[in-house]
């Protein structure tokens, strides 16, 4: 089976590293829609070697690894790349003039950030995902969050977001084509909550909250510039190499997608980006209501949950470490969702005092049955911090996992 791949920017790039490493699919057809550097040589040099992960033949073999792109062939755009045959397209942006359906492409992987509207019509003026279905493919995986424009729409039917060992059982072959891998920051968090909803179930989860603190992306610039004409976010414009820069997440709302019970529960989503190349935090703050008031839940309660799921249910998937880890310690290596920082678990528990001529809906003969009108809960705050290489280690590793799972179901 071949797979497409349209966009070679950082999880464009990185996939393809994922792919010729597992060797699941008989041919590679990349699209770039542009000509790179001055020969196809050029593009070899760009796929070959990464500011952030090194040379993809140190990638693939260690470090007596050799050049592994060869019979280059500039009419074409073909080359072999470690035994795997990739074909790179030069020519068009928009996702229906590809013709994947010419190179025998029926999965298409699009990593160009660009199409994200699942309900947008495949001959739109600046291109649609759906295009991708017009051109010949038979699913679409997109990789970053749907974002329907036009307000009042509901999700079609033939659209569906999951996350590898969240909830893939919710693609359903027959049904879906168009399929979002949600966010990177989105599945580090939904291995951080599923555990704890297993285990205390969305009822005691009171709220949660969360920051990530979110390496820099493609859309930053590297040197301060003037903003474009109606902007409303000057930070934006601001030097991606010299600031600590508060922007927003749509992590929250991509969680309640493959998460259904976090609707119940309701999240605040922050996100602050910072001048690294990849490696990113998760700072997740929960309150639990603890069931006897002398035996809280503690930190051991809350890094039992994560140990036990990292060994059991979610093995390769997330890890919990003991350790004392920095951001450079979890960039390519170990591939999973997440990596819980586990010396850094905290809980504080105290008695929230609830006054009952406040709560809304309450019954005057409930209120004025009992003895006091304050009412006292116990109630656990807890903290949890949730590493994730928002590149090549946590969001392209799954990306690539929920691709052959796909083509799987394809065959």
């Amino acid at each position: 089976m071949k797979l497409g791949i349209n966009g070679m920017g950082r999880i464009g790039k990185i996939s393809l590293w994922h792919h010729l490493a597992k060797k699941t699919f008989s041919e590679v057809v990349v699209n770039v829609g542009r000509p790179v550097g001055k020969s196809l040589t050029d593009l070899a040099h760009a796929v070959e070697n990464d500011s952030t992960y090194g040379r993809l033949s140190n990638f693939l073999h260690g470090y007596h690894g050799q050049r592994v792109i060869e019979e280059l062939d500039e009419a074409t755009g073909r080359m072999v790349i470690d035994g795997t045959p990739v074909r790179f397209l030069r020519s068009h942006r928009n996702p229906r003039e590809i013709g994947w359906r010419e190179h025998g492409v029926r999965l298409v992987v699009d990593c160009t950030g660009m199409f994200t509207d699942p309900t947008a019509s495949a001959d739109a003026a600046n291109g649609a995902l759906r295009g991708h279905l017009e051109a010949g493919a038979e699913k679409v995986i997109l990789s970053a969050p749907f974002k329907i424009k036009t307000s009042g729409i509901a999700m079609p039917d033939y659209a569906v977001t999951t996350v590898m060992g969240i909830n893939d059982e919710d693609y359903i072959p027959s049904r879906h084509n168009v399929i979002s891998a949600a966010s990177c920051t989105t599945t580090c968090l939904a291995y951080m909550i599923k555990p704890l909803l297993e285990r205390y179930g969305a009822e005691r989860i009171l709220s949660t909250s969360m920051v990530t603190v979110h390496a820099a992306t493609g859309s930053q610039l590297v040197l301060d510039a003037l903003p474009t004409a109606n902007a409303t976010d000057l930070r934006k414009n601001r030097s991606v190499m010299n600031n600590l820069i508060l922007t927003t997440t749509g992590a929250a709302k991509a969680l309640r997608l493959v998460l259904p019970e976090m609707a119940q529960i309701g999240m605040m989503a922050e996100s602050v980006r910072v001048p690294t190349t990849t490696g990113s935090l998760v700072i997740l703050t929960l309150n639990l209501q603890s069931n006897i008031r002398d035996n809280p839940i503690n930190r051991d309660d809350i890094n039992d949950i994560y140990r036990t799921a990292a060994e059991g249910a979610y093995q390769g998937y997330l890890i919990y470490s003991p350790e004392q880890n920095c951001s450079a310690d979890i960039i390519g290596f170990p591939l999973a969702a997440t990596i819980i920082e586990g010396t850094e678990t905290h809980t504080r528990t105290a008695n929230t005092r609830f006054n009952l001529d406040h709560i809304p809906n309450l019954p005057p003969a409930v209120r004025d049955a009992m003895a006091s009108h304050t009412l006292e809960v116990p109630v656990t705050q807890a903290v949890v911090y949730g590493w994730y290489d928002n590149e090549m280690g946590s969001y392209a590793n799954m990306l690539s996992r929920l691709t052959v799972h796909i083509a799987d179901k394809i065959l």
